[in-house]
């Protein structure tokens, strides 16, 4: 089946006006038809703007609920839509970048603009240890681990560019 078919197929059987089918395509970014998880990386940012000034306690608790919640929003909508990572499923970006964004210095264009940047890197090149969760770990977990991996990997170059920039 080709990329085309596939991405025909999983349209047949979205609805938005289902909230769960919505939110896991990121609001609609994911539907992009170029780069979808660059579009819901996109998305992902003026959200965050809403919930940054948090804690940092409480900003990691709603982490954890949203990637709960991911699980269970990219699992469903993968049932649904009869696909396996969706590249139209945006939630796991939407956590990925949520977490890289935690760690930088200072909200600028230029710290926000280097989080994406990295993140987008990670996410799309998947280096070892990123690739294997994303061959092997089935399900919405799976959707969404691989994606918190590459969090990792960009938030921990966010952290070392700080002592460069």
């Amino acid at each position: 089946m080709t990329k085309k078919q596939r991405n025909k197929d999983f349209r047949k059987y979205l609805k938005l006006t289902n909230p769960i089918h919505f939110l896991a395509v990121g609001l609609g970014s994911g539907l992009s038809p170029i780069m979808p998880g660059t579009m819901g990386s996109l998305m992902a940012i003026p959200l965050w703007l809403l919930f940054y000034g948090l804690t940092p306690t409480l900003y990691w608790v709603f982490i954890l609920v949203t990637f709960i919640f991911g699980c269970f929003v990219c699992q469903k909508t993968s049932d649904d839509t009869h696909t396996h990572d969706s590249g139209h499923i945006v939630w796991d970006e939407f956590v990925g970048m949520w977490i890289t964004l935690f760690f930088i210095p200072q909200i600028s264009i230029l710290w926000v603009t280097i989080a994406f940047v990295a993140f987008r890197i990670f996410d799309m090149a998947k280096p070892w240890p990123i690739r294997w969760f994303d061959k092997h770990v089935p399900g919405g977990f799976g959707i969404m681990v691989d994606d918190v991996i590459a969090a990792i990997f960009s938030s921990l170059s966010v952290y070392l560019l700080t002592f460069i920039i």
